[in-house]
């Protein structure tokens, strides 16, 4: 028989079984508490898809899939296409992370590589603090300062230089005031740089140093470091930054509305006005009734669509990759 003493150090006291008790509930409780945010997202997700959907409804009802490629935008007689708004998003977007995108690349491998020490730091934070600024002075920046600027010593020379080429001379054709969706593009380009380039930086910087010591051991240079080393083991974080700048682009609203012409026809060239579906809702949703009204709707919920597509692939390129790594 064991004794009183071994049995006491054997068995949990009564103390032990209650202390036990409460973390296991508090485990519980938090467990539920995070279960619960994670579910209010999902929850306003859903909810601003289907009051989206309920309110565009008319539109998608009156005018089915013909809205889509529907080149017309009448108030007076209530006729509407959103071909115009959807081409003038994808071309300012799109014109932005060309440009972007890159020069982001070149910042955060400088930042992370060849940067000096001294200058790593406010470098850095000058790159956070443009990730800062209000759109909306990216707008008055552009319209005030930026378009007479672009339309005198860049338009200008282009449609000079290029504008009279076959093939690609139509792109630079048009009036040469500074505003159109390629002032635009270059606008939204100045906002997501800063985002893309503080993402780059992060991922980079989360790279095991033995990985880069190492290449740099065997003789590789501090490009051959980036493209082998760098970029694979960051390939996931790189995505993420550039389908978060492209988000950006996609929805910004103000800074777009300054620039790209607000005119409801579809652009002939890169130099000609044109409109987004966030500077049409933007100007427009304060006098919307009846059915313009839902047709803004209908707008709002192409461009959840469009970047709800635009993450799927970003995901898919994502999956496909990992794939070919296992190959």
């Amino acid at each position: 028989m064991s004794s009183p003493i071994e049995h006491s150090a054997q068995a949990p006291s009564a103390d032990m079984l209650a202390v036990a008790r409460r973390q296991r509930w508090q485990d519980m409780a938090f467990h539920r508490l995070t279960q619960a945010f994670s579910l209010l997202v999902l929850l306003a997700l859903g909810g601003i898809i289907v009051s989206l959907f309920i309110n565009a409804w008319p539109t998608f009802q009156k005018f089915g899939l013909r809205f889509l490629w529907y080149v017309e935008w009448d108030i007076v007689n209530e006729e509407f296409g959103a071909a115009m708004a959807i081409v003038g998003t994808v071309m300012s977007a799109g014109i932005a992370m060309l440009l972007a995108v890159p020069l982001a690349f070149g910042i955060a491998l400088f930042l992370t590589e060849t940067c000096p020490v001294w200058l790593r730091r406010p470098l850095g934070t000058a790159i956070e603090l443009l990730a800062a600024v209000p759109s909306i002075i990216y707008g008055m920046f552009g319209l005030f300062v930026f378009a007479p600027v672009f339309a005198d010593y860049v338009q200008v020379p282009l449609q000079k230089v290029l504008g009279g080429m076959p093939l690609i001379g139509w792109m630079f054709g048009g009036a040469v005031n500074g505003l159109g969706i390629l002032a635009a593009g270059v606008i939204l380009a100045f906002m997501v740089l800063p985002f893309i380039a503080a993402v780059m930086r992060d991922v980079f910087e989360i790279t095991p140093a033995i990985l880069r010591e190492s290449a740099y051991g065997l003789g590789c240079t501090t490009w051959e470091v980036v493209r082998k080393v760098v970029l694979p083991y960051t390939q996931k974080g790189v995505i993420g930054g550039v389908m978060l700048g492209m988000g950006r682009a996609l929805g910004e609203t103000m800074a777009v509305t300054f620039v790209i012409g607000n005119a409801n026809r579809m652009p002939s060239t890169l130099f000609s006005p044109g409109t987004s579906i966030a500077s049409v809702l933007a100007n427009e949703f304060g006098e919307a009734q009846d059915l313009h009204f839902n047709t803004l709707f209908s707008l709002g919920f192409l461009l959840f669509v469009i970047t709800f597509v635009v993450l799927a692939l970003a995901k898919l390129m994502i999956v496909r990759a990992e794939r070919s790594k296992g190959a």
